[in-house]
């Protein structure tokens, strides 16, 4: 019989075992945590013995999660958060702040806001840590089961329980290598060109892909997809091809191709941030959404993009948003 009980369970403990179960190696885990393999080993057996299974088994060269681990990682988040908000019931101060905020983000939303983000709040809270995860298709059961705090995406889930809050817009450009040709010089001269787009796993088309499959005379000659924005620009340069992306994307991903506008009507992609009711009145979570909607304007005046910021209120999602 184990000499342990739940009040053996502290909020250390849960934060190993989602440090263990999130990197999926002993080793990252305690790089994580900032202390030694030989701590997070003790602490594991501490809480198998806790728990009364043993969490993590080996496979090939790491370990993978029992089922029992996949539950209790899901409800470790879901306590550590309600840890955060009694440590801040009384009041809240950025610079006592020693956390990891998690927020999901495409790869586009991830590298224009999430570095001058890190910078922001660490400027406030230095001992904050930032997390970021893929969205995907973001999905409310994220947000419920704590893997992440904040989602920032074109494409709110729609439940009752989740928030959203439409941070700014962004315009559909088209990219090419100026040096190989120019940009297209109407709708005609866009349909004869070769293009490039971006098909998300499993199968998953961009949402101006959709719109101009369903609306458009005459079908794109798409001679590429790849999986991610990151992997457009090396198909573009040295070559005609075109590749019809969000606009914003030439800060980073696209640096160093030109930019034209579309030759025809197309509508706009909303980017929201995103999270769940639970954190509306949290303070530190009221702090990170007030920090990101401050970051934006400057974010985008930097980028120098077409994109407008937003001034719509908070709203609770009742549709998807395009992107």
């Amino acid at each position: 019989m184990s000499r342990f009980d739940h009040l053996d369970l502290d909020g250390h403990l849960l934060a190993l075992l989602l440090a263990v179960f999130e990197e999926g190696s002993v080793t990252r885990a305690a790089q994580r945590l900032n202390v030694t393999q030989s701590a997070v080993s003790h602490l594991l057996d501490k809480l198998r013995a806790i728990v009364g299974d043993p969490l993590f088994v080996r496979s090939g060269r790491g370990i993978v999660p029992t089922a029992r681990a996949e539950g209790l990682a899901a409800r470790a988040r879901v306590l550590l958060e309600d840890l955060r908000g009694f440590t801040t019931a009384g009041g809240f101060d950025p610079a006592r702040l020693d956390a990891t905020v998690t927020i999901a983000a495409n790869d586009l939303q991830r590298d224009l806001l999430l570095p001058p983000l890190l910078r922001r709040l660490r400027a406030q809270a230095p001992n904050l840590k930032l997390r970021a995860i893929n969205s995907g298709v973001p999905t409310a059961e994220m947000l419920r089961e704590g893997q992440c705090q904040l989602v920032i995406s074109p494409r709110p889930p729609d439940a009752a329980d989740v928030v959203q809050k439409r941070l700014f817009e962004d315009r559909y450009a088209v990219f090419y290598d100026p040096e190989e040709r120019e940009a297209p010089r109407d709708a005609d001269d866009y349909l004869a060109a070769e293009h490039v787009t971006v098909v998300y796993e499993p199968r998953r088309a961009l949402d101006f892909d959709r719109w101009f499959a369903e609306l458009a005379c005459a079908p794109r000659r798409i001679v590429a997809s790849v999986p991610s924005f990151a992997a457009v620009s090396a198909f573009i340069h040295g070559g005609p091809l075109l590749a019809t992306l969000p606009s914003l994307l030439h800060a980073h991903q696209l640096r160093g191709l030109a930019r034209a506008p579309l030759p025809m009507d197309c509508p706009p992609m909303p980017m929201y941030l995103i999270w769940h009711v639970k954190h509306q009145a949290e303070p530190v979570h009221a702090w990170l959404r007030q920090e990101i909607e401050a970051l934006v304007p400057w974010v985008l005046g930097g980028a120098g993009g077409p994109a407008r910021v937003s001034g719509a209120p908070v709203a609770l999602a009742t549709a998807a948003g395009t992107g």
